[in-house]
């Protein structure tokens, strides 16, 4: 009985194991996005964190072990906070750092998906607040 027990909890959790990751942690969601691109230096940290230049932080860490999968998957195991944050970090760097944008584009994004996806969704917005606007 005792070997059976052993050998079931084994089975376990090796199925545990293998199982793939449904979603990223949210242990670092409460990141106040704002004051990151606020500050420079923080933002300057992060950014050569992801582009293997300098030392990260726990939670640069776990952006830059998730990030080359989220944009593949266009962040289908982000939570909600994690895919609003990803867009605001991302529409910032494109619209007000792009020499920051730029290299981290060559090295996660080299087809440019994101940011075609983007500007797409920004020239629509564009779109409809000037249709807006005449007809009021």
């Amino acid at each position: 009985m005792d070997k059976q027990i052993i050998f079931s909890f084994i089975v376990l959790m090796y199925v545990a194991a293998c199982e793939e990751q449904k979603q990223y942690t949210n242990m670092y969601d409460n990141v106040d996005l704002e004051e990151v691109v606020k500050n420079e230096r923080l933002l300057r940290n992060y950014v050569l964190c992801l582009m293997d230049q300098g030392n990260c932080t726990p939670d640069g860490a776990e952006l830059k072990r998730n990030l080359p999968d989220a944009i593949e998957n266009d962040c289908e195991k982000c939570t909600e906070k994690q895919k609003e944050g990803a867009n605001f970090i991302m529409r910032y760097l494109i619209d007000n750092e792009p020499e920051y944008w730029k290299p981290l584009q060559e090295k996660y994004d080299p087809t440019e998906s994101y940011k075609k996806k983007y500007l797409v969704e920004k020239e629509e917005i564009k779109i409809k607040m000037e249709s807006e606007e005449s007809s009021e």
